[in-house]
């Protein structure tokens, strides 16, 4: 408990280092992963073959590879005025949008297509359609892998702690390099990870009662 205590403040700011990483990272990756399975699922080409190309890259290239790519190549692109973090939360998000955009698309697919039929038929152009008749079918569906794939991002950001972001990972090595016993600093780190992690299931059980369609 002494570890914990008399770096308590280290503790915190690594903690909500994580969070924030996490939690910028997270809503990007929506955002970017359900407008990526608008367009695999498009009757544009051209948006169709973006959205299949962004998600076999991202899905194929290692994540520890994508932060190297944003640290190191990025900043000599003419992005050297973005932050470490920025960088970290650019890389979080992109690869796990292309996650959440195959959860999306195969939400998007367990939607009858008589429903977008009948959309069309009304007169209904594609993105109304998508947003007001299919989506919201489909977020039922989608809600557990995205709860899953946003736990996996939370300890995916352990990597930015190798790229000068501080986060949870930061202390662990900050504080092993001054001699505290490196069984403890885990032990405490993966309770802080649990914590975040515990926090990511509760909010998508209650999301998921509170959408649960009574059958």
């Amino acid at each position: 408990m002494n570890v914990l205590l008399d770096n308590f403040a280290l503790f915190r700011e690594g903690f909500f280092g994580t969070v924030e990483l996490t939690a910028l990272s997270g809503a990007i990756a929506l955002v970017l992963g359900v407008v990526i399975a608008a367009f695999r699922v498009s009757p544009v080409p051209p948006l169709r073959y973006f959205g299949a190309a962004w998600v076999t890259l991202l899905r194929n290239t290692p994540l520890t590879l994508l932060f190297f790519i944003a640290v190191l190549v990025l900043p000599r692109l003419g992005m050297n005025s973005w932050s470490f973090f920025q960088l970290a939360v650019l890389a979080l998000s992109c690869y796990t949008s292309a996650f959440i955009c195959e959860a999306v698309r195969s939400g998007i697919n367990t939607v009858p297509l008589g429903q977008a039929e009948a959309a069309r038929s009304l007169g209904m152009t594609f993105t109304q359609t998508l947003r007001m008749i299919i989506l919201p079918q489909a977020t039922r569906t989608v809600l557990p892998p995205i709860g899953s794939l946003l736990i996996a991002l939370a300890k995916n950001s352990a990597i930015a702690g190798g790229f000068s972001v501080f986060e949870l990972f930061s202390v662990q090595k900050t504080l092993s390099e001054q001699g505290y016993n490196i069984f403890l600093l885990f032990l405490w780190v993966a309770i802080a990870y649990l914590i975040i992690t515990f926090f990511i299931s509760a909010v998508f059980r209650f999301l998921e009662t509170r959408l649960a369609v009574a059958r």
